[in-house]
């Protein structure tokens, strides 16, 4: 939790709940985010996605926007039961991929009252329909069949293989022939800049 320098804590503030880049900890920039809002008045937290970097729980890495969006509520619980913390100036910053669970939160929870996403991406999209929409009925059948074929594989190996999209060591260039929006993930994720090895991105 980042809060303002010199906080009165017999004072109620605006407060913000700040989420990771998918599949990314809040080391990544959620924690710059926060503080950079705490320095301008806020009471803000910085948080890592349901059983990702230092969240609990198991399995480790999983990916579920339902619950990555339920994290934002989960954020909303905490801050609005600090007696610091105006109920009615709860809002929600999401960076990429969180920038769409936050949309998707402040549908459902009415207590987020403001929302901001910066560099937000709608991976759903992408994950169906490829870059720039590019993907054909053909290969999104086959993608669904190899997954099929993964799972089985899965059970049968009692855990469940994790594509790495990144390097767990950060890296000093961008591999050749990348798409223009991997090359940049790339460049943040799995270069110094930006890369932490607790963040797990496929």
């Amino acid at each position: 939790m980042y809060t303002p320098k010199d906080m009165d804590t017999s004072k109620q503030y605006p407060a913000l709940v700040v989420g990771t880049p998918y599949g990314g900890v809040k080391e990544q920039g959620a924690g710059i985010y926060a503080q950079a809002m705490a320095e301008r008045g806020f009471v803000a937290i910085a948080f890592d996605e349901s059983f990702n970097g230092e969240s609990g729980g198991e399995p480790r890495h999983i990916s579920s926007p339902e619950i990555f969006t339920d994290d934002f509520s989960a954020g909303v619980d905490f801050l609005g039961t600090r007696p610091f913390v105006d109920r009615d100036r709860i809002g929600a910053i999401g960076i990429c991929g969180s920038g769409a669970f936050s949309l998707k939160a402040a549908q459902v929870d009415q207590r987020i009252k403001a929302i901001a996403t910066a560099s937000m991406y709608d991976m759903s999209r992408v994950i169906r329909n490829g870059w720039k929409d590019g993907m054909s009925a053909e290969e999104r059948t086959e993608t669904l069949r190899k997954l099929g074929e993964q799972r089985w594989k899965d059970f049968e190996s009692g855990s469940p293989m994790l594509p790495e999209g990144f390097p767990s060591e950060s890296t000093d260039s961008i591999p050749e022939g990348l798409d223009p929006i991997s090359s940049e993930f790339w460049e943040y994720y799995g270069m110094e800049r930006g890369h932490h090895p607790r963040a797990h991105v496929p």
